[in-house]
């Protein structure tokens, strides 16, 4: 099943498959460690449409929820 990561439910785990965005979101995401192919987990949301939190390969961000909006990732189904 791809959702967003926005939509994503703490917990939860996928690959990212596809970023919906310009190439200077997707260099940013990068440079961060978020890109194609990656697993990662969703870690927490804050309310009202605040920063998302992820952990990829070990590390955790913070993505803005705009941003998360456009990342596509493939959920585990467990």
């Amino acid at each position: 099943m791809r959702i967003s990561l926005a939509n994503m439910k703490p917990g939860q785990t996928g690959v990212v498959v596809e970023v919906l965005a310009g190439h200077g979101m997707v260099n940013r995401l990068e440079a961060m460690g978020l890109r194609l192919c990656k697993r990662v987990r969703k870690v927490s949301s804050m309310l009202m449409r605040g920063p998302i939190v992820v952990e990829v390969d070990g590390f955790q961000i913070a993505v803005g929820h705009r941003m998360a909006s456009r990342i596509i990732v493939e959920i585990f189904v467990e």
